[in-house]
């Protein structure tokens, strides 16, 4: 029955974790870090497999941003909602930024109407160099 509660602890360390980084992406190696610096010993796949179990329930969206790279993945807050979005990646320092901007929903927007695609922005990234690199 012990284990069971130190299961418990680490998933509620995980998922504050996440609640407090909403406003960006997360990698499995960040919760990895995350958890090593406050005492909590847990292997890569329960974290990967407890995230995924938050991702089917609703609770994170999982984004695919560069081939070959691991998912990352974005605390969904219900009490604001999740709001679609594009992001901008920059090339030289990696950071990822997250855009929502009316003029590149229009676009997403007529790429529907006009070519019958629907673009889907969790996997739509633009790459370049942000303002702090230029």
């Amino acid at each position: 029955m012990e284990n069971k509660g130190y299961r418990t602890r680490q998933r509620e360390v995980i998922l504050e974790f996440l609640k407090n980084s909403n406003s960006r992406h997360v990698s499995i190696e960040e919760v990895l870090e995350h958890l090593k610096a406050a005492g909590e010993k847990v292997g890569r796949t329960t974290i990967y497999r407890y995230m995924e179990k938050l991702t089917e329930e609703g609770v994170l969206r999982k984004y695919f941003i560069e081939e070959g790279a691991g998912a990352c993945y974005q605390y969904v807050d219900s009490a604001q909602g999740c709001h679609e979005h594009f992001h901008l990646k920059c090339l030289k320092c990696g950071k990822l930024l997250h855009v929502e901007c009316d003029y590149l929903n229009q676009i997403g927007k007529h790429i529907k109407d006009y070519h019958g695609f629907e673009v889907d922005n969790t996997k739509t990234v633009f790459y370049g160099i942000c303002k702090d690199c230029k």
